[in-house]
């Protein structure tokens, strides 16, 4: 299943992360964040944390911003 992280981008954009800065952060590669964003690969646990702290993302909005299936018009 593709995900849809235009909420997450949005996110960061708000925080004024860009992928670098954002991949830094939670210790991971830029292109390695890129290629999860672009959802060829899916994110581990431990990053989703990592994402959500860094971005200020409730506990209970984590779903919103990671679990949102992309739709077939995308």
């Amino acid at each position: 299943m593709n995900f849809d992280y235009s909420k997450l981008r949005g996110r960061m954009t708000e925080r004024g992360f860009t992928q670098a800065q954002l991949a830094d952060k939670i210790g991971i590669n830029k292109a390695t964040l890129n290629v999860k964003l672009n959802g060829r690969y899916a994110f581990a646990t431990d990053e989703i944390l990592a994402i959500c702290k860094e971005l200020d993302i409730p506990n209970d909005e984590i779903s919103k911003y990671f679990f949102c299936s992309r739709s077939s018009e995308n």
